[in-house]
């Protein structure tokens, strides 16, 4: 096996390699080539925009040279909570717990040959200990790395960017089975040797995780850090580099790679992103639909036509994208019409008529959902497929769909209608709710088989994360409801530092720390630090958001929480 563009071989399935002879790091000391012309923002031109100037033979800056001036590369001043300056009507003086966590979250760098790659777990806050893990998760980075890049330190994530994409080109084996090409690891840690004063790296794409699962999101997340990195920066260098984008082909044509599916989502087993246990979360989960559709987004943006093999993909990913924003808006939507209308529904209809196409039974409506169902409001449900509908709330993959705008402006709007109506379920009193409701009794045992860390209201089974407050703030932003970010970030300021930024909370309020839960939780840090940035400047939103694509929106027609 050969890393991309290097011509060194690499061992075939070995965990640690040396990377003296790595190419990609010459692009560390690269000038980039910036460009930050105010015209019309690449992200809001639509799918049609972009394949005809694919299809004209135009390069990446035919598409990428102009960014939306909400967001302006560079920074200029810095404001007093060391974010790029924002306006004085913004501007606000800083909770003393924006220091603490800055400070912890530095030491919770980790250097390969002196340059920081990226965060471990979690570091005693005082000490500098390692307290858990000593891996850097790709899921768990990306809070981290928006955090360095609203901070003006975008090298942290460039570094990061290379050496994943590294790790993407080794051979992927579990026991005797070869993972695709594009696979990318969900983690990695450098392991030093004081004799030779060598560093390496040891990955796992899944062979080590729990239930041997590889990660559906690590591939997904990279591609959106790579496009938030070029977004802030304006460097559009490393996203051209060949390396780059032949990682982004072998991600898109093993998402995009034909089979038996009659649905343009994307199949996926249990436990394969950040609900990385089992939950009754294979099938069609919300969150890897979300991520997908807003990696296809983002590959569009930054793949470059007239490189070689991508004007292929990017035909592939447009025909997706339709597919996949239609499917996703008419069939995993719920509000309460929607809701009634499934009530209603016959079934074993068998026609291309049908109404009830995916066969789901109406005495499979949990009865928990007729009292949570507001009459204004509405959201995502978090698994459809023939004769299954999981009508569980997970707040990952709804805020997520706001962010790529696989969410129409009116749904965006419902779901933030449907976090203010249920405050108490999904907020309590710390942001917030993973997935709700939780699972107990023999649905419990089965679902999870008995798992005694996704006990009910505990981990990933309705328990509480302070790492998603950065993604309720991003949505929050996007959808005009800012007062629902600062109640939310006031909950969580009064009780992280506290409790030692601990992983999660559990109970139905979220209002004990966690059973199992680590303390000095890098994310949780990052994931508050974001927040708190995101709304002293809203600008900053443009590295995670794309504006709503006008060639996506079929006309569809709901029910009134849409139009209210």
């Amino acid at each position: 096996m050969e890393v991309a563009g290097t011509g060194a071989a690499t061992p075939s399935h070995a965990s640690v390699v040396d990377t003296d002879d790595f190419d990609l790091s010459r692009l560390l000391n690269h000038r980039p080539r910036i460009n930050v012309e105010r015209q019309r923002s690449f992200d809001d031109r639509s799918l049609g925009d972009l394949y005809l100037s694919a299809m004209d033979g135009r390069g990446a800056g035919g598409y990428m040279d102009s960014y939306e001036s909400m967001y302006s590369p560079g920074g200029g001043l810095r404001s007093l909570t060391g974010t790029p300056a924002s306006s004085t009507r913004l501007s606000f003086e800083p909770h003393p717990l924006v220091g603490d966590a800055w400070d912890a979250l530095r030491r919770s760098l980790v250097c390969f040959r002196g340059q920081p790659i990226g965060t471990i777990a979690a570091v005693d806050s005082s000490s500098g200990e390692v307290l858990n893990y000593d891996q850097v998760f790709v899921r768990d980075f990306v809070p981290s790395a928006l955090a360095f890049l609203m901070n003006g330190e975008p090298e942290i994530v460039k570094n990061f960017l290379l050496k994943t994409l590294l790790l993407q080109g080794w051979e992927k084996r579990i026991d005797r089975f070869k993972l695709g090409e594009g696979a990318m690891p969900a983690s990695f840690k450098v392991l030093k040797d004081p004799k030779r004063g060598v560093d390496t790296l040891a990955a796992d794409f899944g062979e080590s995780a729990i239930g041997r699962v590889a990660p559906a999101d690590s591939g997904f997340w990279w591609i959106i850090l790579l496009r938030a990195y070029t977004k802030s920066t304006g460097d559009l260098t490393l996203a051209e580099t060949p390396e780059c984008q032949k990682g982004i082909r072998l991600i898109m044509n093993q998402c995009l790679a034909e089979g038996f599916d009659t649905f343009p989502t994307l199949l996926c087993a249990d436990g394969c992103c950040m609900i990385d246990r089992r939950m009754g979360v294979y099938g069609y989960p919300i969150e890897i639909q979300a991520l997908f559709f807003m990696s296809l987004r983002c590959a569009l943006l930054l793949l470059k036509p007239e490189a070689e093999g991508n004007k292929d993909i990017m035909e592939r990913i447009v025909t997706r994208l339709h597919a996949l924003s239609y499917h996703m808006r008419t069939y995993f939507w719920l509000d309460f019409q929607q809701l009634n209308d499934i009530y209603r529904f016959k079934t074993e209809e068998y026609s291309h008529t049908a109404v009830n196409k995916f066969n789901v039974i109406p005495e499979s409506i949990p009865d928990w959902l007729f009292d949570f169902m507001p009459s204004r409001g509405g959201y995502f449900v978090g698994n459809v497929s023939p004769a299954r509908m999981d009508f569980r709330w997970f707040a990952l993959g709804n805020c997520v769909a706001i962010l790529a705008s696989l969410a129409t402006p009116e749904q965006a709007g419902a779901i933030m209608d449907l976090i203010e109506e249920r405050w108490e379920d999904l907020i309590g009193e710390m942001p917030l709710k993973i997935c709700y409701p939780a699972i107990e009794g023999h649905e419990w045992q089965n679902v999870t088989g008995c798992d005694p860390k996704n006990t009910r209201w505990s981990y990933h089974n309705g328990g509480s994360w302070p790492v998603l407050i950065w993604l309720l703030t991003a949505a929050c932003i996007k959808t005009g409801r800012l007062k629902i970010a600062r109640r939310a970030i006031d909950l969580a300021e009064a009780r992280l530092a506290r409790d030692s930024w601990p992983e999660y909370y559990d109970g139905k309020l979220g209002r004990y720390v966690g059973k199992q839960a680590r303390k000095h939780q890098t994310w949780s840090i990052a994931g508050y630090l974001v927040a708190k940035m995101m709304l002293e400047d809203p600008s900053h939103l443009g590295m995670i958001s794309l504006e709503e694509d006008k060639a996506m929106n079929p006309v569809l027609k709901r029910s009134a929480s849409w139009t209210v």
